[in-house]
């Protein structure tokens, strides 16, 4: 008896193991959740989901005094090619202004994409949001305005031409896409982290990346940006916390 007391750690100690076995479970727990995660963004990133929407939301970046950024730029770029496409008949351009601008980025948004082919009538501004996540709910209220005034062709353009197999399907008129339906276009790391947000505020989305980012072309910060966001998501898909602050949004 006397020996097995001995061999026996002392009863205060026995807290400590089983605090140190949970700390150990829950920083185990995080990394995987974290891999996760980063795993999820790292498969969005390179997914490109266009398709018929009902319209096509740029997220803001970066302009200075009204010229976009590289960053924006692409961004832009690739939404005025898929509208040119004909997969949506509106433009929605996104970004309000920071401390010392003189404009938005949608407003910055819309000059490139007029200037670059697309009518000024096909275009919707949201110009308020300083974060992805307002940017996101603000353009849900526009969709939302959309599908009430739906049926109503822009005025002074034509409708952009499908891309091939849009329109027709086995010799049958395809059905129209849902109304409350977007392309979302951003840089790679963005997407999954947009696309989460959007369906949060009734967007049916259709994550599509611009291949073109400054960001994208150096692999080290596009894995950076990749980082960043596996530490976000976790965020934005347990809670409403807008976790979405930062040069790029």
């Amino acid at each position: 008896m006397s020996g097995a007391s001995a061999s026996s750690p002392p009863p205060r100690r026995r807290p400590r193991r089983v605090l140190a076995r949970a700390a150990l479970a829950a920083v185990g727990l995080a990394g995987v959740v974290w891999l996760g995660a980063f795993l999820a963004v790292f498969v969005a990133a390179h997914r490109d989901r266009a398709r018929p929407a009902a319209a096509i939301i740029v997220l803001g970046a970066a302009q200075y005094d009204g010229r976009p950024s590289p960053v924006l730029r692409a961004r832009l770029d690739h939404a005025v090619a898929l509208w040119h496409r004909g997969l949506a008949p509106r433009l929605i351009v996104t970004g309000g202004r920071r401390a010392g601008d003189r404009t938005s980025e949608a407003a910055t948004g819309r000059r490139y994409a007029v200037r670059h082919g697309v009518p000024d009538s096909a275009i919707l501004m949201e110009s308020e949001g300083r974060t992805t996540a307002e940017s996101m709910r603000a353009a849900a209220a526009l969709l939302t305005e959309l599908e009430r005034t739906s049926g109503a062709t822009p005025p002074r353009e034509r409708a952009p031409t499908p891309p091939p197999g849009a329109s027709f399907q086995g010799g049958r008129e395809a059905a129209p896409p849902p109304p409350r339906s977007a392309i979302l276009v951003s840089d790679p790391f963005h997407m999954l982290r947009l696309g989460l947000l959007a369906r949060r505020y009734g967007i049916v989305a259709y994550t599509s990346p611009t291949r073109t980012s400054p960001i994208s072309a150096r692999g080290a910060t596009a894995v950076s940006y990749m980082l960043r966001e596996s530490v976000k998501i976790p965020v934005v898909w347990l809670t409403e916390t807008q976790a979405d602050e930062g040069a790029d949004r």
